[in-house]
């Protein structure tokens, strides 16, 4: 018996030193950092615009949210809140923001929305107006399908 308790007790130990180094004394390792800062809320309903030259854009757009903006989620929490029109999400100043996007995009060319240089340069027109217009915390600005015709 005593010597299964010579082989039993050092197992032991170290088992419980292992389990000590892992959960109290070891850091734990580097939290992977998310790819996309921000939350996404993509709008409801689809843009139809006029372009220059008599063409048009239908497009889908979508917003990377700071995670300081808790617009939606408050909104979504609140029961008592008025539901939204049709084809309109819980972003509180979403007319204001769709007002915003119809605008920038308005009159633009087709290639403005066919080449990528134009698209990050409407994108960015976008952010800068949305911030300077709503309290919407918007970090980016996305096309989520885009159909130039």
């Amino acid at each position: 018996m005593r010597s299964k308790l010579k082989i039993i007790i050092p197992v032991v130990l170290l088992v419980a030193l292992g389990g000590v180094y892992k959960f109290v004394i070891a850091k734990p390792g580097p939290v992977e950092k998310s790819k996309v800062d921000g939350t996404v809320y993509v709008l409801p309903k689809e843009f139809l615009v006029n372009l220059s030259a008599g063409r048009f854009a239908k497009l889908g757009v979508g917003l990377v949210l700071s995670h300081a903006d808790h617009s939606i989620a408050d909104a979504l929490a609140n029961k008592e809140a008025v539901k939204p029109p049709e084809g309109f999400g819980p972003l509180p100043q979403e007319a204001v923001v769709r007002d915003i996007v119809t605008d920038t995009l308005t009159d633009r060319t087709d290639k403005d929305l066919i080449d990528r240089v134009g698209r990050e340069r409407l994108k960015k027109r976008i952010i800068d107006a949305i911030t300077a217009k709503t309290d919407v915390r918007v970090r980016d600005v996305l096309f989520t399908d885009v159909a130039v015709q």
